[in-house]
C-alpha cells in the first residue's frame, strides 16, 4: 500500500508532527499519544500517521488551577527542603526534589524525555512533581482534581490510565539512569459539593493514592506503536472507542440517506 500522505486542505487534516516512515529523523511521541495508542490503535494511527486528530474537548480548568496552586505550595517546601503537611497527613516520608531541571520536566512541550533507540522515537511527558525519600529514591507524583459526589477511586478506565501515566514517567527516569522508586503517588483533590453556600470559595477533600509501578509493559507498547506507525495499513478500532463508533454510525447513516435519495 502506498504511503498515505495527509492533505492540509481537508478540514481536520494537518501536516505538522505527522509520522513519516521514510524519514530518518527522530520522531517525538508524547506520553499522552502513547496512551491514545493503548486506548485505540486506529485513532492513534489517524492522528499521528494521517494527521486527523480527535476533536478537542473543553480544557480542564479546575484541574489546571489546582495543579498550579499545588505546585506553588510544594515549591515553597522544595526551596526550604521541608516536608509538606499533606505528606505528613498521609504518612509519606518524602520531601520535594530540588533539581535544576525540574521546571523543564514540568513543561508541557518539553518534559521528561528519553530516546528509544530501536524505534528512534523520543518519548516525552510533563511530570507534575517528583519527591525524594530518605533513601534518595525519586518518587513520581501526579496531581488530579475533580468535582463529584461519588467516591474517588482508581478502579476505573480513567484510573488505569492514570497509573500508566505514572509508570511511563518512571520508565523514562529509569532510562535516564535516575534512582527511581517503584512507589508513586496520585494526589487527588475533590471539590466538596455538599455545602449550603458558595461564599466565593471552593473546598477540597484531598486523597493520596499509592501505586507500585510496573514499567515492564512500556517498551513493548512503544514497539507496538512504532510497528503501527510504519505500517501502511490502518489498524482496527478498539471495541469501546466512542470516536470510532461515532464515525461508523455516521458513515452508515450517510449510506442510508444516499440510498433513499437515489431511489
Amino acid at each position: 500500500m502506498p504511503n498515505p500522505k495527509p492533505s492540509p486542505k481537508k478540514g481536520y487534516t494537518r501536516t505538522r508532527n505527522v509520522f513519516d516512515p521514510e524519514s530518518a529523523d527522530t520522531y517525538k511521541l508524547s506520553r499522552s499519544k502513547l496512551e491514545n495508542f493503548i486506548r485505540c490503535p486506529r485513532c492513534f494511527y489517524l492522528d499521528r500517521r494521517l494527521g486527523v486528530g480527535q476533536p478537542q474537548g473543553p480544557p480542564f480548568l479546575l484541574n489546571s488551577a489546582v495543579d498550579e496552586l499545588l505546585k506553588k505550595e510544594f515549591d515553597r517546601h522544595r526551596k526550604a527542603q521541608t516536608k509538606h503537611k499533606i505528606c505528613e497527613q498521609f504518612g509519606v516520608d518524602a520531601i520535594p526534589l530540588n533539581h535544576e531541571k525540574l521546571d523543564i520536566w514540568r513543561h508541557n512541550f518539553a518534559g521528561l524525555e528519553t530516546l528509544h533507540k530501536p524505534t528512534n522515537l523520543l518519548i516525552f511527558g510533563a511530570v507534575d512533581d517528583i519527591w525524594v525519600n530518605p533513601a534518595g529514591e525519586w518518587i513520581v507524583v501526579d496531581y488530579k482534581a475533580t468535582s463529584k459526589r461519588a467516591e474517588i477511586t482508581l478502579d476505573t478506565k480513567w484510573g488505569k490510565g492514570y497509573k500508566r501515566q505514572l509508570e511511563i514517567y518512571q520508565w523514562i527516569l529509569k532510562q535516564n539512569g535516575e534512582p527511581v522508586s517503584e512507589t508513586a503517588y496520585i494526589l487527588y483533590c475533590n471539590n466538596i459539593l455538599d455545602r449550603e453556600d458558595f461564599d466565593n470559595r471552593l473546598d477540597f477533600e484531598v486523597s493520596m493514592f499509592k501505586h507500585e509501578g510496573d514499567t515492564s509493559w512500556v517498551e513493548p507498547k512503544i514497539i507496538e506503536a512504532h510497528k503501527a506507525l510504519v505500517s501502511g495499513q490502518i489498524p482496527s478500532p478498539a471495541e469501546d472507542c466512542e470516536y470510532c463508533a461515532y464515525r461508523e454510525a455516521a458513515r452508515l447513516k450517510e449510506v442510508d440517506v444516499t440510498k433513499e435519495i437515489n431511489q
